[in-house]
């Protein structure tokens, strides 16, 4: 069994553990907790911590392969990641393919299902109080979270995160809509990489791009009353991404 240094941080979502030996690693421990509205619907899904932490592994080892830098070096127990320690930047870098949710209701001229090519970045402020308002790059700038120069990379980088797993989950027939990824600085040397988590709560997944047939968390956020029922099929749903995020490792079928 893994054992942890001090406890650093916990959120909705993880415990994050200073590592015992190494001051620039840390431990990210899944949790079983599902939230939506800022916080303000909260369930616990048994089982959940130990699926989201094999898919941001599947995820995280993808964009590895595909030399993104990121903070991911290992799971270390089923529901455990070990990864590089990082000053987190207040900041979820949005990714949109396809517009809907909140994007339209800001948005109403734009119809639903628009397509956006190039993908479309919005970045939004890490501020559960203010329900994570949009900010454009001069308030970045102006709030000292980053510079001009971080704000394009993060644009760019995300572009090329979206672009991964949206190729990565077409040859498994879904299609990515949406994702949101966050940055952080590595403690070790301050380099600015894809950090956090990317799993079943960072995206929207319709299979053959059909919307009924959503896979996400969206389907926990539309739920007009939570039943243990609807929690279960919801947990079944994050199994079988997870299930499909495995493939990700597999050799490309169409290269062979």
């Amino acid at each position: 069994m893994t054992k942890y240094g001090a406890k650093l941080a916990e959120g909705k979502t993880k415990i994050i553990y200073a590592h015992p030996a190494d001051p620039t690693l840390i431990y990210m421990v899944h949790k079983d907790g599902l939230t939506a509205g800022d916080g303000a619907r909260r369930n616990t899904l048994p089982g959940k911590g130990k699926i989201a932490c094999r898919t941001t592994s599947n995820v995280f080892a993808l964009l590895e392969r595909e030399g993104v830098a990121t903070h991911y070096l290992d799971r270390v127990e089923e529901h455990v990641n070990v990864v590089k320690g990082c000053a987190m930047i207040p900041l979820e870098v949005v990714m949109r393919r396809i517009a809907t949710g909140s994007y339209i209701r800001r948005n109403p001229q734009v119809a639903e299902g628009t397509r956006f090519d190039p993908v479309l970045v919005e970045t939004f402020l890490k501020d559960d109080a203010r329900h994570d308002p949009l900010i454009d790059d001069a308030g970045i700038v102006a709030q000292g979270l980053a510079t001009q120069a971080e704000v394009d990379y993060l644009r760019e980088a995300g572009r090329r995160v979206f672009g991964i797993l949206e190729r990565a989950w077409a040859k498994l027939g879904v299609t990515l809509v949406d994702c949101k990824i966050e940055f952080g600085r590595t403690q070790a040397d301050g380099q600015l990489v894809v950090a956090d988590v990317i799993d079943n709560d960072s995206w929207r997944l319709w299979p053959a791009g059909d919307k009924s047939r959503m896979l996400d968390k969206q389907i926990y956020r539309n739920m007009t009353e939570v039943t243990d029922e609807r929690l279960a099929a919801l947990l079944a749903k994050y199994a079988q991404v997870a299930d499909l995020t495995d493939q990700f490792s597999q050799p490309d079928r169409e290269a062979r």
